[in-house]
């Protein structure tokens, strides 16, 4: 009778377990992922993007995630992941009863929920589709979870995701990132102890790894490694040397290898506009037209530049004080300055005792040093004049390594450099620091370009019948406006010049002649001109002040504008993106751009002529003449040779032409200047304009950052100038009068000329001249 009963109570016990996994399953498994889920299963990786030649300029994605395959796993990894994770992985089928057995009686023991029993396929289950929530209800949907994926894919596949996915600590997931992060090496360098290491990270990455608890680390890796003893998957011999290794992991970023920051946020932004949030973890690699050499000058030079101008206008004083009685111990002070990021490469530092020659300082790089005489002369005080002990300064550190007083500029820069060929963009540099304003100065300040405007102006006036001798005038002029009011133009030197070769008046810079020109030619007829050179026409003023430059426009479209004067005539459309990569290398997407090519002409023709050919795409559009082209290219040399561009002749080349560019009460200082194969443009002004100082124009505050950028840019590159192009003819000219002269004339010198445009003489001339009776 007893046994009867107790049969009952046990067919009973086994029905309601069976209802109730029945119950539990049928509530369960609708809510898991499909099946075709299953099979589309992707990883996540960041959105990388990469210089021109393939160095690491940005990553954009919340995991450091770098993938591998499971064939290019090395053997010791996956036997370590076995040993520490699941020995039976290839014999069971999702989930191992013994090892489920093994932590219910342990947990049913201590009331609790301690021991786990996920095989790597759980865990699978676990990383991609479900919460991370330590209930039975989650181990029940693992299994069922589990019991899918061993039915849609084979055990390398599990395993290959479970490498790749499983978090392993400090954003890492997958087993190669964090082989980059603990080590800075691929899996294929590491040692049997450093795999063991990483195979140990799964059961506690954030508490357990060897940057947050060495301790524990070590006691997991050498658990890992008697356990692979102990399944035969290494010798005695191998054991004894991987378990008396030492620690050697360290904090490892995946280095930037460019510093390009503005240029990786305009990719981020492309890339999101174009693929949403998958762009972040879809694994995608852009490669840029950046040139990682001329990044890293422009990045260099903009920074050196700004310094320069902070150090004219004098020592502003510390940014903060550490209290030298209450933080007495070195790694108190090091830890006291961490609050004080670095800005723009400066190194925040603790002042020790400033003296009268010498400033002693604590840095935040741990290095106790002193600054002699050299590194705080600008400030024209002794360092004890100017700090006390306690006050936080900030460091810069020359390329011979030696460290200077500085200070955190609040004036503000950029710097863009493109291929005038094609438009592609080699350099940018949008400010001082990143981190501090994301703000893009070279694609999105809408500046005033001062003079940076003129060549444009007198590529109208040439194209309307000048030429490079005509003589303007460049007396003082009186404009009156339509409310009765009147405006007095000045030269930038205050000085008055009588009638003015155009040649003279470009490499002067000579505002009064800029003033005639536009109202000889029209404003309306100047905006129009203006426009071919891709300058918005809504932000061209409608009056005689827009020969001064007193439009707006970007550092960006004055480079590009300033293209069409270096390759022969075309205007190119810029772009920073040469490819875009999926994970495998499958290219997604290519650049298409358009060239410059003198030798495929396409029509100038207005796009409302109906019967124009349609232009080849594939070349960018001519917008002047080759002639006109040559004669402004001609002119913007003699700038450098002889105007307000001479500290260029620096250099030592003959094929460089450029402008400066300096607005009313200096609240913008501008250079742009070129080769046959590098434009680059420099601007320098305050955010909320405002007075840049006496004398700093774009003579002086942009240039130099002109002149150090393009010495690396043209260093090795061959002298190339400007073909003189069909239908140009020299004649001599004398310098005061702009008309023909033989060659004993002193004041004579060479002069180009469209043939048909030159002078003959000087009664022809005063009869052809377009500016007579003009001014």
């Amino acid at each position: 009778m007893f046994i009867r009963a107790l049969f009952w109570l046990l067919a009973l016990a086994v029905g309601g377990i069976s209802a109730a996994l029945i119950t539990v399953i049928t509530v369960i498994w609708p809510d898991l992922p499909p099946t075709s889920v299953m099979q589309d299963i992707r990883l996540k990786e960041p959105l990388r993007v990469y210089s021109v030649d393939g160095r690491l300029m940005g990553e954009f994605g919340d995991e450091r995630r770098i993938t591998i395959r499971i064939e290019d796993t090395p053997k010791d990894l996956i036997n370590a992941i076995l040993a520490a994770e699941d020995d039976r992985f290839f014999s069971h089928h999702g989930v191992d009863p013994l090892g489920v057995a093994r932590a219910l009686i342990t947990n049913l023991k201590s009331g609790q929920t301690r021991q786990g029993a996920s095989t790597i396929t759980m865990q699978v289950a676990r990383n991609y589709f479900l919460s991370r929530e330590k209930t039975y209800t989650r181990k029940i949907k693992e299994a069922l979870l589990a019991f899918k994926l061993e039915r849609e894919l084979d055990k390398a596949e599990i395993l290959e995701l479970y490498v790749n996915k499983i978090f392993l600590g400090h954003r890492s997931f997958g087993f190669q990132a964090a082989a980059a992060f603990y080590y800075n090496k691929p899996l294929a360098e590491l040692t049997l102890a450093q795999l063991a290491m990483l195979a140990g990270l799964p059961k506690a990455p954030s508490s357990i790894n060897p940057v947050s608890n060495p301790a524990r680390a070590l006691e997991r890796r050498n658990y890992v490694l008697r356990r692979m003893q102990g399944l035969n998957l290494i010798d005695e011999a191998a054991f004894e040397e991987a378990s008396t290794m030492p620690l050697t992991a360290a904090r490892h970023g995946q280095e930037i290898e460019i510093e390009a920051p503005y240029v990786s946020e305009m990719v981020r932004e492309y890339m999101f506009s174009r693929y949403g949030l998958s762009a972040y973890e879809s694994g995608f690699r852009v490669y840029t037209t950046i040139d990682g050499h001329y990044q890293s000058t422009a990045t260099e030079v903009l920074t050196r530049g700004l310094l320069a101008y902070s150090e004219r206008h004098g020592y502003q004083g510390p940014v903060g004080t550490i209290d030298p009685a209450k933080v007495t111990a070195s790694a108190d002070r090091i830890q006291a300055l961490s609050q004080y990021r670095s800005v723009g490469g400066l190194i925040p530092a603790m002042v020790l005792r400033p003296g009268g020659d010498a400033l002693e300082v604590l840095t935040a790089e741990q290095e106790l040093t002193s600054i002699g005489y050299e590194g705080w002369r600008w400030t024209f005080r002794s360092p004890s004049q100017i700090l006390h002990p306690g006050d936080v300064v900030y460091l810069s550190r020359s390329t011979q390594d030696k460290l200077r007083l500085a200070q955190v500029p609040q004036v503000q820069g950029a710097l863009i450099s493109l291929n005038p060929s094609d438009g592609s963009l080699m350099a940018l540099v949008g400010g001082f620091d990143f981190a501090k304003s994301n703000f893009n100065r070279a694609t999105q300040a809408l500046r005033q370009p001062g003079s940076n405007i003129k060549p444009f102006i007198y590529s109208a006036a040439l194209e309307n019948g000048f030429t490079p001798a005509s003589l303007v005038s460049g007396a003082p002029v009186v404009i009156e406006d339509d409310v009765g009011g009147d405006w007095r133009p000045e030269n930038y030197s205050k000085k008055v010049f009588g009638p003015t070769r155009l040649r003279e008046a470009l490499s002067r810079s000579l505002n009064l002649v800029s003033v005639r020109l536009v109202r000889a030619l029209g404003v309306e007829a100047v905006r129009d001109y203006l426009e071919k050179f891709g300058f918005d026409r809504t932000r061209l003023p409608q009056g005689l002040s827009l020969a001064l430059g007193s439009a707006t426009v970007t550092p960006l479209e004055v480079a590009r504008a300033y293209s069409v004067f270096a390759n022969g005539g075309y205007l190119v459309e810029p772009f920073f993106i040469a490819r875009v990569e999926d994970p495998s290398g499958q290219i997604v997407e290519y650049a298409n751009r358009q060239m410059s090519c003198s030798g495929c002409e396409t029509s100038i023709t207005a796009a409302s002529d109906a019967s124009a050919t349609s232009p080849d795409r594939r070349f960018s559009q001519r917008v002047i003449s080759a002639q006109n082209a040559f004669l402004l290219d001609s002119m913007m040399r003699e700038a450098i040779r002889s105007g307000t561009g001479q500290a260029a002749k620096r250099l030592g080349r003959d094929d460089t032409a450029g402008k400066t560019g300096t607005t009313n009460n200096y609240f913008d200082a501008w250079f742009t200047g070129y080769s046959s194969n590098v434009v680059a443009t420099v601007w320098v002004g305050f955010d909320r304009p405002q007075d840049l100082g006496q004398g700093e124009s774009g003579a002086r505050a942009a240039l130099p950052i002109w002149l150090d950028f393009m010495e690396t840019a043209l260093s090795g590159k061959a002298h190339t100038r400007q073909r003189i192009p069909e239908n140009i003819i020299r004649l001599r000219v004398n310098r005061q009068s702009g008309l023909p002269t033989d060659a004993e004339d002193p004041e004579g010198y060479l002069e180009f000329f469209v043939a048909g445009t030159q002078p003959t003489t000087p009664h022809a001339q005063s009869k052809e001249d377009p500016t007579e009776g003009l001014f």
